[in-house]
């Protein structure tokens, strides 16, 4: 089988080794996907003659073996349409199931235990008329053959993995410089509340913004106020920005006062979020619908990493956390927030956005899925593809409601171009911006402007939206409900920023 790394830039730059046997397939898995995949079911198409490997689905292994059907059903509809729609219906499957043992238990009876699930899952792509060539299971450092029936290649009671770095393919993993960023429960560790002592004080911070911004986003007929609140949200974020990009600069929290809204008599329980933001037709859901491993503590894929996090979150107060978080459940202010993809902006913003998911303690974790879906955004538009995916599944772990991630989510797995969408949110800010100009200029240009004759006003289209915006929104391929649709600085406010309903996401 032809393994190909695809480069954006031309097939000149395609790298191509040759995978022969289980045991090579099981040591490029982690390379095709960027991380380990812990408790992980993993499909991979693969195309042609050589089996040249393409697109691929991974989704946490459910808990329930109830739940097996329905998963392999909707994984393999996933991989094969997911190709037809890209031009390139796969020729051939191969399935990956990861998962550690639990305690007292081996890997060949985690291998056992999941032998089910991996037959349904060659029966539903069997279903599809796209056959597997092969399935493993891969626990406790050994790797196990569902399909090969030789014990010589394929004992029952397992084969040792390859150690680290000395395989052609980590080799060629290295020269083409593609890196492997640990286990995905590490990486999922580093976007979630890490507890500890300051998670009560993140919590009452989080009821106190509750019950100031909620009425503001939610009870304003007229809009005024959620316009207010959303600019307060983008300067505060903004200077959270150039606090990274400066840490030296003596920290000044300066929140945005907002009028606060006199607390309504409760009971002595813990708080619990407003309700009116959440989706009141959202049934409710185990607090671990992916049925991943919970992280036992908050790391990066490097000491360096776990480093940079623990000093960025020492950037951000508890309040500053708060106000962001509610903040961003507004739509068109998370839209606004996407702008901030490129350069030392989408640097700073990756960072911070990382920061808030992690400060989305109980009972808020829900509200994770803005910034989460922020990080994925932002990742996969500074070339960061494992990030991105890790950081989209985790948002639809939060809400799987929420249109933009599953937007984003679908199109990084599907191997689209982030430039798109990066084209239409710079036309949105352009637009945006631009009425503003005249007001910031020079006063030789306003000296200008005031000489101009009396009655020769010039034509100006409307703010926010200028024509022929539908067409390029068309032509860049953005699908209703992503970043582009929020018109920000459009005149009235719009209904869909209430984060409680569909067309609000």
């Amino acid at each position: 089988m032809n393994a190909n790394r695809h480069e954006t830039s031309g097939p000149t730059r395609t790298q191509q080794i040759t995978l022969r046997g289980p045991a090579e397939l099981a040591d490029a898995l982690p390379f095709m996907l960027g991380f380990h995949p812990t408790d992980s079911v993993v499909l991979v198409a693969l195309h042609g003659e050589h089996g040249r490997f393409g697109g691929r689905v991974r989704l946490g292994i459910p808990g329930s073996s109830r739940e097996w059907a329905s998963t392999a059903d909707h994984l393999a509809e996933c991989l094969v349409e997911g190709g037809a729609r890209a031009g390139a219906r796969p020729d051939g499957i191969v399935v990956f199931l990861c998962q550690d043992p639990a305690p007292g238990e081996t890997g060949r009876r985690v291998m056992e235990r999941l032998r089910p699930f991996a037959q349904r899952l060659r029966t539903a792509c069997g279903a599809l008329d796209i056959p597997v060539y092969e399935a493993l299971c891969i626990s406790d450092g050994l790797y196990f053959s569902y399909c090969c029936p030789d014990a010589r290649c394929c004992p029952p009671d397992g084969t040792p993995l390859a150690l680290s770095g000395t395989t052609v393919m980590a080799a060629t993993a290295a020269y083409a410089g593609v890196r492997v960023r640990g286990s995905l429960r590490d990486m999922e560790a580093c976007l979630k509340p890490t507890g500890g002592p300051g998670e009560e004080g993140q919590r009452a911070a989080l009821d106190v913004a509750a019950a100031s911004l909620v009425p503001r986003i939610l009870e304003d007929p007229e809009g005024r106020q959620r316009a207010e609140t959303r600019e307060r949200t983008l300067t505060l974020a903004r200077e959270i920005l150039r606090r990274f990009t400066n840490p030296k600069t003596p920290k000044t929290p300066q929140i945005p006062k907002t009028p606060q809204t006199p607390p309504t008599p409760q009971s002595s329980k813990t708080p619990q979020p407003p309700q009116a933001l959440k989706d009141a037709k959202t049934p409710s859901r185990p607090s671990n619908p992916t049925g991943l491993t919970p992280p036992g503590r908050a790391l990066t894929d490097t000491p360096e990493g776990a480093t940079t996090d623990a000093a960025d979150d020492a950037l951000i107060t508890s309040e500053e956390a708060a106000a962001l978080i509610l903040g961003l459940q507004d739509r068109i202010t998370r839209d606004r927030a996407a702008e901030w993809m490129e350069g030392w902006e989408g640097t700073a913003a990756l960072r911070l956005w990382r920061v808030l998911a992690r400060r989305c303690v109980a009972p808020y974790q829900e509200y994770a899925a803005a910034p989460l879906t922020l990080v994925g955004w932002t990742a996969w538009s500074t070339g960061d593809e494992p990030t991105a995916r890790v950081a989209l599944g985790l948002a639809l772990a939060a809400d799987p409601e929420y249109v933009f991630a599953q937007l984003l989510h679908q199109a990084c797995n599907e191997g689209l171009d982030p430039e798109s969408l990066r084209s239409c949110l710079r036309s949105e800010r352009d637009a945006r911006t631009a009425p503003e100009q005249p007001s910031t200029t020079s006063s030789r240009r306003v000296r200008m402007r005031a000489s101009r004759r009396q009655g020769t006003r010039p034509a100006l289209g409307r703010a926010g939206r200028p024509t022929g915006a539908r067409d390029r929104r068309a032509a860049a391929g953005v699908r209703p409900g992503g970043p582009a649709t929020g018109r920000p600085g459009g005149g009235s406010p719009q209904h869909g920023g209430q984060r409680g309903t569909r067309s609000g996401r």
